[in-house]
């Protein structure tokens, strides 16, 4: 069936469209205090605090720690691919999108919490990436349903700028909680028990502050933004059988809205290299460019503010031009930046009669990866959202988490490739800089597969079955 040449009472509606047509500002500041609790985990535990310590030489050196985490990460993958979509797909038909995201958000906390019990030793190396990956898994599961929440709390026209509002949010908690850590933890402005390095004790300590930091800030959309109304067509449906209506609705939607699914598959690919942008910056400025982690902290701060930035400006302009427009020009300029640090290294040049540091090079083009990652992931959720279908933007993202996780392995895999490679090649220390080229193989795939998908303006909303 063609939505468009069905009867207008039959075309279908997206959650957003009959969603409500006011935005309540209580309740977009609470939904975005998640993505700003959320910040603990993203900028202090994955990208530049606990995984810059996991791999450092304390746990057996950094090119194979390094490896050891991609391969965590690309395992954790695998798990949110096969369980997203039905997680997602039974928060919308069971009216319990709240609840999975309260409960998921907990794991989440509890995970990082016990990354406490990582001591800097070898053998505590495996115990601390398997924690970062089942907190990655857990923390995907959270971010279906808070995802799908941005239709009850936005509106058509404002979409872009709640989405982007969220996403700087989320940078800016990560700026004050980095800002805490840096003073209570990591050069600390008074002595306390939390400041000893003995076995590491001050970084372990901010997995604890981390947990709680997350934790805190969820709570208010937990309670601002109501739970969905239950469905009254829903029929309980097994585990398994959840699987079964998903491949249905999947062909479904495919037969009457095909660009939903070219976009998730193009996503999938250009949202795995911006994850591993992130994931992987803190660890190569601190192994390829020798940065303490004082050092990486600051540039995660400086970082933080460039990427709100970035996501709110890229928030307006996606209201303004569209999301695709705005997502090609991201990856194009994250395209450019990585390519610039990956040639120029950490060597020294003279530029004009001035001279330019291998720190240089990564403080001013590390930061253009930050400007470009922000408008990039809000405006691939806001396009999502404007297409999902009334009552299934928890499957539809849920589908969005499966896609991209699918792939997940593939950058983690290609910076892990590529550093293997390199390692026979060049000095001892230098080969994790050539994991670089994997993050931007995978974005460059992600920009041609984008490039024929039509914007959501111009896609039909999908017809899907009912369970």
């Amino acid at each position: 069936m063609n939505t468009a040449s069905a009867p207008e009472a039959m075309q279908p509606s997206s959650e957003l469209a009959s969603g409500t047509q006011a935005t309540g500002k209580a309740r977009v500041l609470a939904w975005a205090a998640w993505d700003w609790g959320s910040a603990a985990f993203n900028a202090i535990m994955t990208t530049f605090v606990f995984t810059v310590y996991l791999t450092s030489n304390a746990f057996g050196g950094k090119d194979q720690a390094s490896a050891v985490l991609g391969g965590a990460l690309a395992i954790a993958g695998i798990a949110i691919a096969l369980l997203a979509p039905v997680t997602g797909q039974r928060s919308d038909t069971g009216g319990r999108r709240k609840l999975w995201l309260g409960v998921n958000t907990a794991a989440v906390a509890i995970l990082t919490g016990l990354c406490f019990f990582v001591f800097p030793r070898p053998e505590f190396l495996l115990l601390g990436v398997s924690l970062i990956a089942l907190g990655n898994v857990f923390f995907e599961f959270a971010g279906v349903n808070y995802n799908a929440m941005l239709a009850q709390i936005s509106t058509p026209k404002n979409i872009g700028r709640v989405s982007g509002f969220g996403w700087g949010m989320g940078y800016l908690g990560g700026i004050v909680a980095l800002l805490i850590v840096l003073q209570l933890f990591v050069q600390p402005s008074f002595d306390w028990f939390g400041a000893s390095t003995e076995d590491s004790l001050n970084i372990r300590l901010v997995a604890v502050f981390s947990a709680l930091w997350f934790f805190i800030f969820a709570l208010p959309v937990l309670f601002a933004v109501p739970e969905l109304p239950r469905p009254g067509r829903a029929q309980p449906l097994g585990f398994l059988a959840s699987y079964g209506l998903l491949i249905r609705r999947i062909k479904a939607i495919y037969a009457t809205s095909p660009h939903t699914i070219y976009f998730l598959l193009a996503s999938a690919v250009f949202r795995d290299g911006l994850a591993a942008v992130f994931t992987f910056g803190g660890i190569i400025a601190a192994g390829t460019f020798g940065f303490e982690l004082s050092q990486v902290i600051f540039f995660a701060i400086f970082g933080n503010v460039v990427a709100a930035v970035g996501a709110i400006i890229g928030g307006f302009l996606d209201d303004r031009v569209g999301p695709k427009a705005v997502i090609m020009g991201s990856l194009v300029g994250l395209l450019v930046a990585g390519t610039m640090i990956l040639v120029l290294g950490n060597e020294n040049y003279i530029f004009f009669g001035t001279p330019w540091a291998g720190s240089t090079t990564f403080w001013v083009f590390g930061l253009f990866l930050c400007l470009f990652v922000g408008p990039a992931q809000s405006s691939s959720r806001a396009y999502l959202a404007r297409l999902a279908p009334h009552g299934e933007s928890g499957e539809l993202f849920g589908l969005y988490a499966t896609t991209g996780r699918a792939v997940s392995f593939l950058a983690p895999a290609l910076f892990t490739l590529c550093i293997a490679l390199a390692t026979p090649l060049v000095a001892p220390g230098e080969a994790q800089r050539w994991g670089i080229l994997g993050i931007m193989v995978v974005l460059l795939a992600g920009l041609l597969v984008l490039l024929p998908v039509k914007s959501p303006d111009k896609t039909a909303i999908a017809v899907v079955p009912a369970s």
